[in-house]
């Protein structure tokens, strides 16, 4: 069965049980559930640019939760119901009573797009492509007493991995994690950099808790591997300006930043409004006098992209993805003490202030780059090496 001519999505397989010309190649946008997030968004930009990058060399096959559709009204596609009957936990229990009965699937290949998926084909004959964000969860603090937590996810990322033809990463940095903690056999891992899409507009006026006067801002919930309370050290160094973190609070250790604030006398220097809307977020991006991101662990580190795309120079930690992602357009901390902070950040505004315009354009042009159509051609790349495979 090949698309209409409306282009408007098409069950996965025909009335009659026909084969189509194409091989079927699933995606897994399940994430779409929770648009939102990290792997929402990353799940909507995937699916809108292999639809518009695939050059007909298979038929893609979405598997989306309900009412997920409504994100490509262009169609073009198949669609498969992200439902519970569809789950490993449940499919582990069929496979082997259906081995006997199975015939040759349409499907061709099934793309797993994150490590935390729960969906993976019923036929076991199926080759499997599946991505790694990060393992995040194994450089995060304490570790002391999440020895359990950790080996349960490493063996299911391993399980995962064993039942992988090809393996994709954000990044080189997670590549080389992945390799050093999971056994990769001959697999070859695919590095294919996320994209960054269009901006959201910026809200039309400053955000009601911000006073007037210069600010600096960084984002991203507050998880102790976002390293924030190290920015409190720099502020000395920046007479005048405020910070504003801005992102979920209610953590631990969003709470135990604000015990700091306020035992440090900073209450009306540093800002934590909590979660903002995407306007606000992106004035904030925009008017900032600079983005700071001490982060130490991160796949791959949008926030600095969209610092960079806004114009405004950055300044984050040389750990794990964020030299990669970065590059030359961004000033490092080596070290997070004050001293050493205050040196980093005074040497790059005197850079950016040198030429503000010159570096502003810069670091647009960097943050440019990273194209969610490059994205999807590089799946695309993956996907035909694996059907080339059969």
């Amino acid at each position: 069965m090949t698309v209409s001519a409306s282009r408007q999505p098409l069950p996965a397989t025909t009335s009659s049980g026909s084969r189509t010309a194409l091989p079927q190649v699933v995606i897994d946008l399940e994430k779409l559930r929770h648009f939102n997030c990290g792997l929402g968004r990353f799940s909507y930009y995937l699916g809108r640019e292999i639809l518009r990058v695939t050059e007909k060399s298979f038929e893609p096959v979405f598997l989306l939760p309900k009412g997920a559709d409504r994100y490509f009204p262009e169609g073009g596609y198949r669609q498969l119901a992200a439902t519970v009957g569809r789950k490993e936990v449940v499919q582990q229990l069929l496979r082997p009573l259906a081995r006997p009965f199975l015939r040759r699937s349409e499907v061709a290949v099934w793309h797993v797009s994150n490590q935390m998926s729960r969906y993976l084909p019923l036929d076991p004959r199926v080759p499997v492509i599946l991505t790694v964000h990060d393992l995040n969860f194994l450089h995060e603090s304490p570790q002391a007493d999440r020895g359990r937590e950790i080996e349960r996810k490493l063996i299911d990322i391993q399980r995962k991995v064993d039942r992988a033809a090809a393996l994709v990463t954000d990044s080189q940095y997670v590549a080389d994690d992945l390799t050093a903690h999971v056994n990769l056999g001959d697999r070859r891992v695919h590095v294919v950099p996320l994209g960054l899409g269009e901006p959201p507009a910026a809200s039309t006026k400053r955000p009601a808790f911000l006073p007037e006067g210069p600010f600096l801002f960084t984002v991203g919930n507050c998880l102790i591997h976002k390293n924030f309370h190290v920015l409190f050290d720099l502020l000395p160094a920046v007479p005048g300006s405020r910070l504003v973190i801005a992102g979920k609070k209610a953590t631990p250790y969003g709470e135990h930043l604000e015990r700091e604030i306020v035992q440090r006398g900073l209450s009306d220097t540093v800002i934590m409004p909590g979660e903002v809307t995407d306007g606000d977020r992106q004035w904030l991006y925009e008017n900032c006098e600079a983005f700071l991101f001490p982060s130490l662990t991160e796949g791959f580190g949008f926030p600095v992209l969209e610092a960079m795309q806004a114009g405004r120079p950055v300044f984050c930690s040389r750990k794990t993805s964020l030299p990669e992602i970065a590059g030359d357009a961004a000033s490092y901390f080596d070290s997070f003490d004050g001293e050493t902070m205050a040196a980093v950040y005074q040497e790059g505004m005197h850079r950016f202030m040198a030429g503000p315009r010159q570096a502003a354009a810069a670091l647009r042009e960097h943050a440019a780059a990273f194209s969610w159509a490059e994205t999807a051609r590089r799946y695309c790349q993956v996907y035909e090496a694996v059907l080339s495979m059969r």
